[in-house]
C-alpha cells in the first residue's frame, strides 16, 4: 500500500487541511495545540528601539489589540489562505468589514457602483449612511448586464460592489464579467462572499480584488460570535491612478510621509502588494476602532476548522428543502440558484459547482399576513436576524432585515410581502421539512378563516341585495309602503 505524502508547503495543502492548520502551529512556549486566546490589551516591547520600529511600521509586531493580536492574526492568515489573498484584516463585524473596505478606497467625494441585490443592511449602508459621509452609490438596475456597470462609472468612481450569492434573492453575481468591467474602468471589485464561503466560491480566482465576509455566519457557524473579514487579493495597482486613489499616493503624515502604493505595494518593503490591507489596518482600524475581541476571533476560528463539513451538510439539506418547496402548489416561487428552474442555475454551476449555499427564499400567496403566520408557526426553526447557523433559521425580510427599504428597493432585492427567507441548518432533513409543514398548515388555516369570513360577508350582501330588489319589500306597490317597511327594518 502506498500513500501520497503531505505537501511540505502549506499553500499546497487541500482546503480541508488549510481550514484546520493554515496560519498556526503548536504554541512554541507552552506546546498548546489549540489556538491560544491572547486576552490582553497591549504587548510589552523588549526595548525602546523595537517600540519605535513598530510605531513606524518597520516592524509589524504587536502593539495594541485594537490593531493586532496573535489570536486574531492566526485567523486572518487562515482566511487569506482559504480565499487566496495576500493578507486579511479581521474586524468587529461583517458590517464593519464592508464599511472599512469601501472607505479604505476614498472618502467624501468618491463614488461606488453596486448591485441592488444586497443584504438590507449593506444596501442601507451604501444608500444612506455612506452618502451622509460623502460617498455616493449608483445601483445598477440589472446586475446581469455588464454595460450598466460600465455606464454608471464616473471619474470619481473607486469601486464596484456586489454579493457573490446575494441575500436573499440568490441571483448569483457574474463575478468574472463584472470584474472585467471594473478593471476596464480602472477600479477594484469588492465581493461579499458571506453566503458562498471560500469552500464553495473563491471570488479572487475569478477576478475580484477585495473579498469581505460576515464571519458571524457560516465561517463561525454556530451563532456565538460577531466578526468580519476583509481579504486582499494583492493584485490591484493603486499607484497607477493617483488622481482616483489619492489616499494611496499622497504621503500619510501620521506615518512620517508613508506612501502606501509606493512603500507597501509590489515593489515596496515586503515584496508583495500589501498596500490595501495594511492601509485598512494601520489607518482606518487605528482611527475607527472597529476591532474584534480575541475571544470572538477564537470562536470564529473554531468554526472555520469544520467549515467544509458543515457547508456540505447545509447544501445537501438546502437542495432537498428547495425541491420540496418548489413542488408545492401553495408556493408561488422559490429563490435558490441550486434549482434547475432558477435563471442563475448555470451561473451557480460555473462558480459554485459544490452547491449554491443554503440560504433560500420563497413567496407565499397572501402577502405579509401569510409570511408572518408561516414564521410564527415554526418550532424547530428560530426566527432570528441571522443566517449561517447549524440551526435552521427563518425570518420575514419585508418587515425586518429589509424593512428600511422602500417597496421598490425591496422588490429589486427580491423581497415581496409574502417572501420568507430560510437559512437551512444541519439538522435531520425530515425534521426540517416537518417543521416547515407546520408553517404551511398555519397559512392554510389563515386562508380558511378568511374564506369563512368572506362567506359570511357574502351572505349578508345577498340579504341586502334581496331586500333592495324591486318588489322585495312588503306593502303596496305605490312605494310608500315599501319605504315604510324599509324604515321599520332599519329600526329593528
Amino acid at each position: 500500500m502506498t500513500t501520497t505524502p503531505t505537501p511540505e508547503n502549506p499553500q499546497d495543502w487541500s482546503f480541508e487541511t488549510r481550514q484546520i492548520h493554515a496560519g498556526q502551529s503548536a504554541d512554541p512556549v507552552t506546546g498548546a495545540r489549540a489556538l491560544p486566546i491572547y486576552q490582553t490589551a497591549s504587548f510589552v516591547f523588549p526595548d525602546a528601539d523595537t517600540a519605535a520600529a513598530r510605531f513606524a511600521l518597520q516592524d509589524l509586531g504587536p502593539i495594541y489589540s485594537r490593531l493586532t493580536n496573535p489570536t486574531t492574526e492566526v485567523v486572518e492568515n487562515r482566511m487569506a489562505s482559504l480565499e487566496g489573498g495576500v493578507g486579511a484584516l479581521m474586524v468587529a463585524s461583517g458590517q464593519a468589514a464592508t464599511t472599512l473596505a469601501v472607505l479604505n478606497l476614498g472618502g467624501a467625494g468618491t463614488h461606488v457602483v453596486a448591485s441592488p441585490s444586497l443584504y438590507g443592511g449593506t444596501y442601507n449602508l451604501l444608500r444612506h449612511t455612506l452618502a451622509r459621509l460623502g460617498v455616493e452609490t449608483t445601483f445598477v438596475t440589472d446586475p446581469d448586464d455588464p454595460q450598466q456597470w460600465r455606464d454608471a462609472v464616473r471619474p470619481n468612481t473607486v469601486a464596484f460592489f456586489g454579493e457573490m450569492i446575494p441575500n436573499p434573492r440568490n441571483d448569483v453575481l457574474d463575478v468574472e464579467t463584472v470584474a472585467a468591467a471594473a478593471h476596464e474602468a480602472g477600479v477594484p471589485l469588492i465581493v461579499d462572499n458571506t453566503i458562498a464561503t471560500p469552500y464553495l466560491v473563491r471570488p479572487i480566482e475569478w477576478g475580484a480584488d477585495i473579498v469581505v465576509h460576515s464571519g458571524t455566519k457560516f465561517l463561525g457557524g454556530h451563532g456565538t460570535a460577531i466578526g468580519g473579514f476583509i481579504v486582499d487579493a494583492g493584485r490591484f495597482d493603486y499607484g497607477r491612478d493617483p488622481q482616483r486613489f489619492p489616499g494611496f499616493n499622497e504621503p500619510d503624515e501620521t506615518y512620517d510621509g508613508l506612501v502606501y502604493a509606493r512603500d507597501l505595494g509590489a515593489d515596496g518593503a515586503f515584496g508583495v502588494n500589501l498596500s490595501y490591507v495594511l492601509k485598512a489596518r494601520v489607518q482606518l482600524l487605528r482611527d475607527l476602532g472597529a476591532s474584534i475581541s480575541p475571544f470572538n476571533a477564537f470562536l470564529i476560528e473554531q468554526g472555520i476548522e469544520t467549515l467544509s463539513l458543515r457547508v456540505e451538510r447545509h447544501v445537501a439539506n438546502a437542495e432537498k428543502v428547495a425541491r420540496w418547496l418548489e413542488s408545492r402548489p401553495d408556493v408561488r416561487s422559490v429563490s435558490y440558484a441550486g434549482l434547475e428552474s432558477s435563471p442563475w442555475h448555470e451561473r451557480a454551476r460555473k462558480y459554485a459547482p459544490g452547491g449554491a449555499g443554503s440560504v433560500l427564499g420563497f413567496v407565499l400567496e397572501g402577502g405579509k399576513a401569510a409570511g408572518t403566520a408561516f414564521v410564527d408557526a415554526l418550532t424547530l426553526h428560530s426566527n432570528v436576524a441571522n443566517i449561517g447557523d447549524v440551526r435552521s433559521l427563518v425570518i420575514h425580510p419585508a418587515s425586518t432585515t429589509h424593512a428600511q427599504l422602500s417597496e421598490r428597493e425591496q422588490l429589486a432585492a427580491g423581497v415581496e410581502p409574502g417572501f420568507v427567507r430560510l437559512s437551512v441548518g444541519t439538522e435531520g432533513i425530515d425534521d426540517i421539512i416537518a417543521d416547515l409543514d407546520r408553517g404551511f398548515a398555519a397559512v392554510a388555516a389563515l386562508g380558511d378563516g378568511a374564506a369563512v369570513a368572506a362567506a359570511g360577508s357574502g351572505a349578508a350582501d345577498d340579504d341586502d341585495a334581496a331586500a333592495s330588489a324591486p318588489g322585495a319589500a312588503a306593502g303596496p306597490a305605490s312605494g310608500t309602503g315599501g319605504a315604510a317597511s324599509s324604515a321599520e327594518d332599519a329600526g329593528k
